[in-house]
């Protein structure tokens, strides 16, 4: 029994000694230079920033000046301008004054290429005058605008911007054609053209015969 006891423990310490042993052979191994391997994480290359596309720059084309027309040029163009007045009866043909009633000679152009005058009639007759474009048909009708006075005489075939005679305003619509002369009109009313062709027409129109409409050339 001792002996057994004895015996075992000798075997216990040579276990002991031989597991140190075994450590100092491991620890002098490590220590002489060989190293355990590390794992290094792979790194990803970095992604390159894109260049941004910047367009040419648009080449702008000038465009040319914009002409301008000067008020004379205007008058200028109105003074040789005419226009047919087409009616139940006939045809009348004017021209105008441009250079001495510009404006009202402009307004008489404007409305007449607008087709304002279409189907209107002539609601005043009397021996010496026609008178007719209020759109009212009762000569009432019609808007106020500057007169303009000037040198020219009435004789037959004038035309002339109705007016309430107050030496101020006159109707931008209602205008009127003498069949002689009217020389009490001189200077009281805006005289701004003259029939070239159909007084014959002139003459013939009764009340309610019809503006079928006025082309301007």
């Amino acid at each position: 029994m001792c002996y057994n006891v004895a015996h075992m423990g000798k075997i216990f310490l040579f276990v002991i000694l031989a597991t140190i042993g075994l450590s100092s052979v491991l620890f002098l191994a490590n220590s002489s230079g060989e190293k355990t391997s590390t794992i290094i994480p792979t790194i990803p290359p970095p992604v390159p920033t894109p260049t941004p596309t910047i367009p040419p720059t648009p080449t702008i084309t000038p465009k040319p000046p914009v002409a301008t027309i000067s008020a004379q040029q205007i008058i200028e163009d109105m003074a040789t301008r005419s226009a047919t007045i087409k009616t139940t009866k006939g045809d009348i043909t004017l021209s105008f004054f441009a250079r001495e009633a510009p404006n009202t000679v402009y307004n008489f152009l404007s409305k007449s290429t607008n087709g304002f005058y279409n189907n209107l009639t002539f609601h005043r007759i009397e021996d010496w005058v026609v008178q007719g474009g209020d759109p009212r048909g009762d000569g009432t009708g019609g808007n106020n605008m500057i007169v303009e006075f000037n040198n020219k005489p009435f004789v037959a075939g004038s035309i002339g911007a109705a007016s309430r005679n107050d030496g101020k305003t006159q109707n931008d619509a209602q205008f009127f054609i003498t069949k002689k002369e009217a020389v009490w009109l001189n200077g009281q009313y805006t005289n701004f053209g003259i029939v070239k062709k159909g007084m014959d027409v002139v003459q013939k129109l009764e009340i309610n015969d019809k503006i079928l409409g006025i082309t301007v050339e």
